[in-house]
């Protein structure tokens, strides 16, 4: 972590997202919004929302915090910003979501929701997109995962610039035309920079990093690695700015734009895939942690969603078809790398921040000591069949199936968030090991857990 040190907010970004995503899942489970409800439903818009601002923008913006600077070997900026811009971006997500709420008919009252929910987000991600840009700025020139990181950043400001375009019109706070037509046509291009630019580019830069850190394997720039981020970089582009240009001033539509996007995309993937083989190849770790086995599940995840999305472009998609693609990205490759990686991650700085002062004055576990993965696989293992068999339901048009799918999702969401809470509190630690502080919350603790079937602290 040279040059770097531990963000306090992390972690409470990161406790923030599991809940979203538990709450999204309920949501799902339920049958509220897609597939039981149409794509275009305001139920459907609060279920994406929530996941893709409550659950992966939040994640993504926490562990940002903490491995920006680690990319750049440079302190973060504003340390004690972070929490600002979260409590910014939960207090407008509420907003969001209730405006969505108020349109499919619940009582909300007549607080105008949208553009307030618009303002709070764009002033929570202004202050993440300021601190981070500062941090990657002071780093000049900086390395390949940091330029995939800036790229992902550009993207988000072209999605938070349109969502609050959207938010404000829909909101009855401007009547501009132009604004209105790219309310009405500039949805897929929101989508796209979302999903494809800041979420997807931004983690394929940070995976990189973290995939070479925790596997220990080289970390050289290739010519793969370069032309993948000038692929996907020029595919940002071209959403960001040929979208906007096609459909305000040459008064065409946007397909054309996206389907040059998707195909540098689809060149920026393909070549990251090469990468990450490699890495897998040429690791100096002989075995293969959980995390980064269910990171090649996620990485799968992902290629069969491009496979599809280019197989529904070329046959002509559908809403059920684009939605049974997106739920793939969002839930089995996005959301199958965040669970993945948070499982390393919160061991990793959970072990920095209770024994990195103590190396060498005690002994200490090792970060794997902190984890129990034969406990944790299964539920994994449950959580990626869960997805693939919602995927194939959404793509059906089975809600009951995808239904009963998404609580598989849910019960091994909430076990592997149980497992995070345990690594937290270092319950698989021997009480020999423990820090001093810890020794309390060991003693009332751990007695209950060891009576839980298949419990064992020495594994």
């Amino acid at each position: 972590m040279l040059g770097a040190s531990l963000s306090r907010w992390t972690m409470t970004y990161f406790a923030v997202a599991v809940s979203a995503l538990l709450g999204a899942e309920v949501l799902m489970v339920a049958g509220f919004g897609f597939p039981s409800q149409p794509i275009v439903a305001p139920q459907t818009l609060v279920l994406v929302h929530l996941v893709a601002i409550g659950w992966l923008s939040l994640l993504l913006s926490g562990a940002l915090i903490q491995f920006v600077p680690v990319l750049v070997t440079k302190p973060l900026a504003h340390p004690e910003l972070p929490i600002v811009a979260l409590a910014l971006l939960v207090a407008g997500l509420g907003s969001l979501l209730l405006g969505f709420l108020g349109m499919a008919g619940f009582p909300v009252g007549s607080v105008p929701w949208l553009p307030l929910g618009a303002i709070g987000l764009a002033g929570g991600f202004a202050l993440n997109l300021w601190n981070l840009g500062r941090t990657l700025w002071s780093a000049r020139p900086i390395g390949l995962p940091a330029r995939f990181v800036a790229a992902g950043l550009l993207s988000l400001v072209g999605v938070v610039t349109m969502g609050a375009i959207f938010s404000l019109t829909l909101g009855g706070w401007t009547t501009n035309a132009a604004l209105l037509r790219l309310t009405s046509e500039g949805i897929p291009l929101h989508a796209a920079l979302g999903l494809g630019g800041w979420l997807t580019f931004t983690a394929m830069g940070v995976s990189y990093r973290l995939l070479a850190m925790f596997m220990l394997s080289p970390e050289a720039e290739h010519r793969s690695s370069r032309i993948a981020f000038l692929a996907g970089t020029m595919a940002i582009l071209v959403i960001l700015i040929g979208g906007p240009v096609c459909l305000l001033i040459f008064g065409r539509g946007v397909v054309h734009p996206l389907l040059v996007a998707l195909a540098l995309a689809l060149v920026s993937l393909v070549l990251y895939g090469h990468d990450i083989v490699r890495l897998y190849r040429t690791r100096k770790r002989s075995k293969i942690e959980l995390n980064a086995r269910m990171v090649a599940w996620a990485l799968g995840s992902l290629g069969l969603a491009a496979l599809l999305l280019l197989a529904v472009t070329l046959l002509g998609p559908t809403d059920r078809e684009i939605g049974g693609v997106v739920f793939l990205l969002a839930f089995g490759w996005l959301t199958g790398l965040g669970l993945a990686k948070l499982y390393k991650i919160v061991a990793f700085l959970t072990w920095l921040e209770r024994y990195g002062g103590l190396l060498g004055k005690r002994p200490t576990p090792r970060v794997q000591d902190l984890v129990n993965e034969p406990r944790a696989m299964p539920w994994f293992w449950l959580y990626f069949a869960g997805v693939g068999v919602a995927s194939l339901a959404a793509l059906l048009d089975a809600p009951l199936v995808f239904r009963a799918a998404a609580f598989a999702m849910l019960i091994a969401t909430a076990r592997i968030s149980f497992e995070l809470l345990l690594t937290r509190n270092l319950a698989a630690v021997p009480e020999a090991l423990l820090p001093d502080g810890h020794r309390a919350w060991a003693q009332l603790h751990l007695p209950i857990l060891q009576r839980q079937k298949g419990w064992r602290t020495d594994e």
